[in-house]
């Protein structure tokens, strides 16, 4: 059992671990084939110096690097085949001969720093004679962070890391704040409470969670369009201060587990319904409190359909959909960013879950027993 449960878990954090560790790799190596977990720096002697290199592709054929003495190109390197040299057309110098299975390597330029120079020195050297040594590029972290909000030269309206992060906060918390609030109350009117058609009102706010959020989207696109939130935060946190079936039914299980003789206790000394339930049922309901502020946070932090339909501006973009424009904000994915980004867009989420772990186990594991 213990075995099934680890290989289990790995395939689950095969895809986390691939996603951190190609954050720390350089681009070329990003989708390399076949798949390396382990970030590498190589190393080769170009231009009488020893120096980074990078990997370009394997050389299929025999065949040497060569000086041209003719044309256009005269004075500069290039690579000839066995068949080509065989053929004896051009006018050069062979340099060195070169073996099937050699790599093409070239000086390393990090083009994200801005080190459009000359062309980089390039040869083509036998495997034995390039260096490899882990090496993790940590400097991937800031850049990404630094180019998620856009060129600061093409884009004048550039926004920074800072200002999704904190886009996402707000709609994370104030709508924490309104699930707990909000559902709280209502579950406790339908689990303490005794009052006409009670179980039928009950039953139709769990029918609710039959409706798909895509049929709600034209009616809640229009209402928040009369009342001028389009391009604002709150159409993404306001509805969340109006109950949703799905708390309601969890918080309402567990209150019907505390006895109902605490309840008749205080009603004898004189409490009113709502001292009952804020001095007694909430602080009895912390764990299902976390279980359903823990489950909005993600949600809320991962959504992304939300975000793309309500916000207009890119000061209010959400890391979700900042994420998102960045892919194709240069004309091309930096994927080595890209998943530097995601990392850090997906911490506090992992960090939140790992401190309310053991009140998260106990609200589930207690919901909806007696006793």
């Amino acid at each position: 059992m213990t075995l099934l449960l680890l290989l289990c878990s790995a395939a689950f954090v095969a895809p986390f671990v691939w996603l951190v560790s190609t954050s720390l790799k350089p681009i070329e190596q990003t989708l390399s084939l076949p798949i390396s977990f382990v970030p590498r720096a190589y190393f080769a002697e170009l231009g009488g110096r020893r120096m980074e290199v990078t990997l370009d592709f394997q050389v299929a054929q025999p065949g040497a690097v060569v000086r041209l003495l003719s044309g256009e190109d005269t004075g500069r390197l290039g690579f000839m085949g066995a068949a080509q040299l065989a053929s004896g057309k051009g006018t050069y110098t062979v340099v060195h001969p070169v073996a099937a299975g050699s790599w093409h390597v070239s000086e390393r330029l990090d083009r994200a720093a801005g080190d459009m120079g000359p062309q980089p020195i390039w040869d083509v050297l036998p495997r034995d004679r390039i260096e490899s040594q882990v090496r993790f590029r940590w400097e991937n972290y800031p850049r990404a962070l630094a180019a998620l909000g856009g060129d600061a030269e093409a884009d004048r309206h550039r926004v920074g890391f800072w200002t999704f992060l904190g886009n996402s906060l707000t709609v994370a918390v104030l709508g924490v704040f309104g699930t707990v609030f909000s559902n709280a109350i209502v579950a406790y009117g339908f689990a303490r409470l005794r009052w006409r058609g009670r179980d039928a009102f009950f039953a139709l706010t769990l029918a609710t969670m039959m409706v798909p959020f895509p049929v709600l989207m034209v009616p809640l696109y229009g209402v928040f369009r009369s009342l001028g939130l389009i391009g604002t935060l709150m159409p993404l946190w306001l509805p969340t201060w109006f109950g949703s079936a799905f708390n309601i039914f969890l918080m309402r299980q567990f209150f019907m587990t505390i006895p109902e003789e605490l309840s008749e206790a205080a009603r004898i000394d004189g409490c009113s319904e709502w001292r009952i339930f804020w001095r007694i049922i909430v602080p009895l309901s912390t764990p299902v409190l976390v279980v359903a502020a823990l489950f909005h946070f993600i949600f809320a932090w991962n959504d992304f359909l939300g975000p793309l339909l309500f916000l207009t501006r890119k000061s209010t973009y959400t890391l979700a959909i900042a994420l998102q424009s960045y892919e194709s904000q240069n004309g091309g994915v930096q994927w080595h960013y890209l998943m530097a980004a995601s990392a850090v867009t997906i911490l506090p989420v992992i960090i939140l879950f790992l401190f309310a772990q053991r009140t998260f186990i106990r609200g589930i594991a207690t919901t909806g027993t007696k006793g």
